[in-house]
């Protein structure tokens, strides 16, 4: 059995797992996402839990055994928590500052690189560099 996939996955307090078939709906503070995972695979929700099963033992379904559970985990966490992700400049002249909600960057062209952010993301740069 794959290490990862016989973990259950935990739903924290504020996040609802509803599973219906082989097809997950996950709402919490953040929003909510829905997925439909291989008909392998056995969903099933315990109570504060959520726990994936493989109805066969090849290598195909073997596969997709964890990376079902690690997907609804991804989906857990996104919903209750969001993500983030620290990106760190460095280099002589390399520079990042916000205008106007946009990330200007400054990594060694000829210009400077005005990046526009989707909706629902920020950016934010902690200390001005110089």
């Amino acid at each position: 059995m794959s290490r990862i996939g016989r973990m259950p996955v935990k739903i924290p307090a504020g996040v609802k797992v509803e599973v219906t078939g082989t097809q997950v709906h996950v709402r919490g503070p953040k929003g909510e996402l829905t997925r439909s995972f291989p008909h392998g695979m056995t969903i099933a929700q315990q109570g504060e839990e959520v726990t994936v099963q493989r109805e066969s033992d090849e290598r195909r379904w073997r596969a997709f055994h964890g990376m079902t559970r690690s997907l609804i985990q991804n989906m857990v966490t996104g919903v209750s928590q969001g993500y983030s992700k620290k990106l760190q400049i460095e280099g002589v002249g390399y520079r990042a500052e916000i205008k106007e909600k946009n990330l200007v960057v400054s990594v060694g062209f000829s210009h400077p690189v005005v990046v526009k952010p989707p909706e629902g993301i920020g950016f934010s740069v902690e200390e001005k560099t110089r």
